[in-house]
């Protein structure tokens, strides 16, 4: 079994019933104008003109259509296809089609520059191209070096000279494409963040992808009566594995266009949504606009919303100890995971497991997790280690790149990079990323420890702890804090309120400026180091 079968299967029982639904709620009405030109789906509600719908039968429909508009073109099992679209209702047909093809799917970035396009697509071999009117202008300095393209499908109306319609799908066959695919076939690859310098390409099979349904459906229980709100990027492997849960089920998504917290909740109140997985800011911020005022529970229809996730980062846990004096009716899970291991569940709480928040967790359905030491031994129950990880996830390995992969792939385990201890119950705590674990006289500093007390003052908006070189010490900790909108805070303020922290673990020096995140809310260390390495910033350097 693959996943294109869900789809099949979904096609069949529940054809007419509502499948994926795109909700754009900017008040930029050109923009939005422009979003609904999109040719791909027909059936848009116009007395809705910020929401599009499309069927189990459609989404398949489109889907084989794709597939065979790839194979006329010349397109070969197991060839690369990039997809280069903001979240849109054509994003998963797009997707299926490629899959349906025999062919491997290559979702990138939609941030990434032109050179990072061009090095992605040169490193992942891509021979077809499906990209948005988005992308047009980050595409034309590149296109005299994409000399092994085949083609590039335009989705949308102004179709550049370069490119050819998507639209052309119209007149292939609806019936999927006589292709078997197998387990072991490759199907995806995906990009690690680049928070390092340029993406690694990671390559996954098809039993990896099928693995993520599983384990998906198996945390959350999603049924048929489910809504679930999608809002991080479907390029990332964490919000198409959570998405995951509704194709197993054949329930309905939200794909929302916008992360403002009144646009969250008119989303989860219009569409009855009861699922919703949010990154860090996004929680923060939602709670900190009905802390203000500015948002009036009163004017939303919550009751059945039963659960609120989060992943992709360490999550704070006084910030779920926040949302839950607000939802306590709410069920609450965090997952663990990396695009290496087909995104989240490797690890992951549990929705009965509150009382163990500040945990990622235990290994999720069909994995194992070990921490050890840098020799791969298991270390003793609370003491802190690797995290490796096994099961069917795993991925292949790093495209084209031997020498990283034999790095992290060791005797059939993943090396994650990430630094946990296990409690007496065996959940596990994760510590810090071990290239951001801070060296200070000897003493390992773990950031995410001191990130999250800090952010239980509650004038913090957002913090980074990150190291800065030191010519007595090694490296100091120093705190980068994101004050809450019409908060004054002095560095002598953060110097008394760290007087609680054994003396160790005190920052250094704080700085007070903007924390970088990326589109999957990871805070961006790298570029704070090459920022504040330079000297660039005044610093204030708390009294030892």
């Amino acid at each position: 079994m693959v996943i294109t079968d869900f789809l099949e299967k979904n096609a069949k029982l529940y054809g007419d019933e509502i499948s994926l639904v795109e909700i754009n709620p900017s008040e930029e009405r050109d923009r939005a104008k422009t979003w609904r030109e999109f040719s791909l789906i027909e059936n848009t509600r116009s007395d809705l003109p910020y929401r599009r719908e499309m069927t189990w039968e459609l989404f398949n429909c489109k889907a084989n259509r794709i597939a065979n508009l790839l194979l006329s073109r010349g397109l070969r099992r197991d060839e690369k296809v990039g997809i280069l679209l903001m979240n849109c209702l054509e994003w998963l047909p797009v997707y299926f089609g490629i899959l349906k093809a025999g062919a491997v799917a290559v979702p990138m970035n939609f941030r990434y520059s032109s050179a990072e396009i061009q090095y992605c697509m040169e490193l992942a071999d891509v021979e077809v191209l499906v990209f948005g009117p988005e992308f047009t202008q980050r595409l034309v300095p590149i296109l005299p070096a994409l000399t092994g393209m085949k083609t590039m499908f335009y989705v949308g109306r102004e179709v550049p000279a370069f490119a050819e319609s998507i639209d052309f799908h119209r007149y292939c066959s609806s019936i999927a494409p006589p292709i078997e695919l197998l387990p072991e076939d490759h199907a995806a690859i995906y990009f690690s963040s680049g928070t390092t310098g340029f993406p690694k390409a990671i390559l996954h099979n098809h039993r990896a992808l099928l693995s993520a349904c599983l384990t998906e459906q198996n945390h959350h229980q999603q049924t048929r009566e489910d809504v679930f709100l999608c809002i991080p990027p479907l390029y990332h492997t964490g919000a198409k594995m959570h998405w995951f849960g509704s194709l197993v089920s054949g329930s309905r998504a939200v794909l929302l266009r916008g992360v403002k917290p009144e646009w969250i909740l008119r989303a989860v109140t219009e569409e009855q949504c009861t699922i919703v997985w949010l990154l860090v800011p996004w929680a923060q911020d939602l709670l900190d606009e009905i802390d203000s005022g500015n948002i009036k529970m009163e004017s939303y229809l919550l009751e059945q919303w039963r659960l609120m996730h989060i992943g992709a980062q360490p999550v704070p846990p006084s910030l779920i100890r926040r949302w839950m004096k607000i939802f306590p009716h709410h069920s609450y899970d965090t997952n663990y995971g990396l695009s290496e291991s087909i995104g989240p569940g490797s690890v992951h709480l549990g929705m009965e497991n509150i009382h163990k928040v500040g945990a990622i967790g235990k290994p999720g359905f069909g994995w194992t997790a070990k921490i050890v030491d840098e020799h791969g031994k298991p270390v003793p129950s609370g003491e802190v280690g690797e995290l490796i990880l096994q099961g069917p996830g795993v991925m292949l390995c790093y495209y084209k790149n031997p020498e990283a992969t034999a790095e992290v792939l060791k005797d059939g385990w993943l090396y994650t990079g990430d630094m946990a201890k296990e409690d007496s119950d065996g959940f596990i705590y994760l510590v810090d990323r071990k290239k951001d674990v801070v060296i200070s006289g000897g003493e390992n500093l773990y950031p995410v420890q001191i990130e999250d007390f800090l952010r239980t003052n509650e004038k913090i908006k957002d913090v980074a702890v990150i190291g800065l070189p030191d010519p007595r010490l090694g490296e100091i900790a120093a705190a980068i804090i994101e004050l809450k909108e019409g908060e004054f805070c002095t560095q002598a303020d953060i110097d008394d309120f760290c007087a609680a922290l054994p003396r160790y673990k005190r920052p250094r020096r704080v700085i007070f400026d903007k924390i970088p995140r990326n589109p999957t809310g990871k805070i961006e260390k790298p570029v704070l180091r090459e920022k504040y390495c330079q000297g660039r910033l005044v610093e204030a350097q708390i009294s030892n």
